[in-house]
């Protein structure tokens, strides 16, 4: 991302630079509303403002980037398909604007759904308090939702990434969550050793796209997003083996095993989950799309 410096534009200049902007967006097959979803960002111009253009006879707009500053942003999203969040340096997820960077998978609509299927399981069992484990954090994204439903909760959020913990930890003190989220580097459990068996959940965005597929992915996927968060070895099922076989050391009985998978790996998930014989009430849950997106159990 360019770093943002003091610069105030007229309307008539960003209503001219949009148009040029929504015009090239075409022509490179970028969806034309990243536009506005930028502008609605750096500008702080609501959808109604920007659907309407009334923003074109105001004397200053207060940007945050020189025009000459937003072009280069714009020109790094047509030629080198750096996704819009990071150009940005934010995405909304859930009812939080979370900082990204490309230290950091960005956090994708469908896995708000993680925090929906949490409270629910919690609610059923009787595990709103306790200790509660994001697991790969990175941004921080699903500890501060788990954070923001289970208010009585302890959540301890962990990752391989140094980097990533430094933006997940920004976002956590920038939200009001600083001292409800514990942060750890290390891989997946390791970190946690001194609370074996106190879990009352456990939630987890593991990376788990197949080695071979994930050379296949869009640019704005593999040339910039991190791919220690997207690589699940040959299969895909690397990382999700791994916390179906150690995360029953971890949880209390009856405490909530929680993943999000990719398409098609529903039944394998439930197999190694059947087969592991520590969980029971083994559930697949669908996206919004209807695609076999979330595995969940308990600990017997």
């Amino acid at each position: 991302m360019i770093k943002q410096s003091p610069a105030v534009v007229t309307g008539l200049e960003l209503w001219q630079w949009r148009n040029v902007a929504i015009q090239s967006a075409i022509a490179h097959n970028v969806s034309p509303s990243e536009v506005d979803w930028l502008l609605q960002e750096i500008a702080d111009l609501d959808k109604l403002t920007l659907r309407l253009e009334s923003f074109k006879t105001w004397t200053h707009i207060k940007t945050g980037f020189s025009l000459e500053e937003l072009n280069q942003l714009w020109e790094q999203r047509l030629h080198q398909r750096v996704p819009i969040q990071y150009l940005a340096g934010v995405t909304p997820w859930r009812k939080f604007q979370i900082s990204v960077s490309s230290a950091v998978l960005i956090p994708r609509p469908e896995t708000e759904i993680l925090i929906d299927l949490a409270l629910a399981a919690a609610r059923e069992n009787g595990l709103e308090s306790g200790h509660w484990a994001d697991l790969g954090t990175g941004s921080g994204a699903i500890a501060l939702g788990l954070a923001d439903v289970l208010t009585n909760a302890t959540i301890h959020a962990v990752d391989f990434s140094e980097a990533a913990l430094t933006v997940a930890q920004s976002n956590a003190k920038s939200l009001g969550f600083e001292k409800r989220i514990k942060f750890y580097q290390g891989s997946w459990w390791q970190p946690l050793e001194h609370l074996k068996g106190k879990f009352a959940g456990m939630v987890s965005n593991p990376p788990y796209i197949p080695s071979d597929t994930v050379l296949t992915l869009q640019p704005e996927v593999v040339n910039h997003e991190p791919h220690l968060a997207l690589d699940g070895g040959s299969d895909g099922l690397d990382c999700i083996r791994h916390l179906i076989r150690v995360s029953g050391e971890y949880l209390q009985s009856g405490g909530v095993w929680l993943i999000e998978m990719m398409d098609g790996q529903a039944d394998k998930v439930k197999q190694l989950l059947e087969e592991n014989g520590n969980y029971d009430n083994i559930a697949i849950h669908n996206d919004l799309a209807g695609i076999e997106r979330f595995a969940s159990a308990n600990r017997r």
